[in-house]
């Protein structure tokens, strides 16, 4: 691409003479000629979870600044200028920008880092490089890699509202948990330990027996020490005492 640029003139001196003529539409031509190159460092983000389309976005303002930017009196041609100009974008934008959650600046540059330098030592070695060897690339403790793996899922929280599945149309909020049809029993219960706190312990007694332990009125008056009928009479007024306090609360609701 730039040895079809310098073929007919210098990038370089194309830039000097749009900016002194000014005219819009010759810097629109000389930026969308270096647009494949922002491409192609945006593509070296692609592990982070953020879209390519949104990385490729953020190449080309890194390549408009480079253009505004670059000086060609400093000697240095403009490729090697916009490079690090385009990637510093790229990484501005993913250490400011997709953190949800705080994480130290130094963690952040070093997640941003990891992902390049472990895929080009996995396409140098034909493996998945060590912890020791990015350390060593990366000029960091083996603690320091380590940690940057751990606060990497940090970096981004998925929506609810995202699709579970690639194509789908089940959201991922339709996933995670659901109604629990024992909230409602569970709230009950706590209102009926406190009707049955304002209950006569015998009373209090008697419904356990019945209700909980699932004994026969027979068999709750053998343990209890009175006759059958007596514990009818203690079931039937202790239903009643509970519909009366039932009563009492929904009037205090309404």
């Amino acid at each position: 691409m730039t040895q079809a640029v310098s073929g007919e003139r210098g990038w370089e001196a194309r830039l000097v003479d749009a900016r002194q003529s000014g005219d819009p539409s010759e810097r629109a031509a000389l930026i969308e000629e270096f647009m494949p190159l922002a491409s192609r460092l945006a593509w070296r983000f692609r592990r982070s979870n953020e879209a390519r389309d949104d990385l490729v976005q953020v190449a080309y303002m890194g390549l408009v600044k480079a253009v505004d930017r670059f000086d060609p009196e400093h000697g240095a041609r403009f490729p090697s200028f916009a490079v690090p100009t385009i990637l510093g974008e790229l990484r501005r934008h993913l250490r400011d920008r997709t953190w949800r959650l705080r994480v130290p600046r130094r963690l952040q540059n070093l997640v941003i880092a990891l992902g390049p330098v472990s895929e080009a030592l996995s396409s140098r070695l034909q493996r998945a490089p060590t912890v020791a060897e990015l350390a060593k690339v990366l000029h960091v403790s083996l603690e320091d890699v380590l940690e940057a793996r751990e606060v990497s899922d940090s970096q981004f929280v998925r929506s609810l509202d995202e699709p579970a599945q690639r194509e789908g149309k089940v959201s991922l909020a339709d996933t995670v948990g659901g109604e629990d049809r024992e909230l409602a029993r569970a709230e009950q219960g706590v209102v009926l330990d406190g009707w049955l706190g304002e209950l006569p312990p015998r009373q209090r007694e008697i419904l356990r027996l019945r209700f909980e332990e699932d004994l026969t009125q027979r068999e709750i008056a053998e343990r209890s020490g009175i006759s059958q009928m007596h514990v009818s009479r203690l079931l039937r007024r202790s239903l009643e005492d509970l519909r009366a306090m039932n009563g009492r609360g929904e009037d205090a609701a309404g």
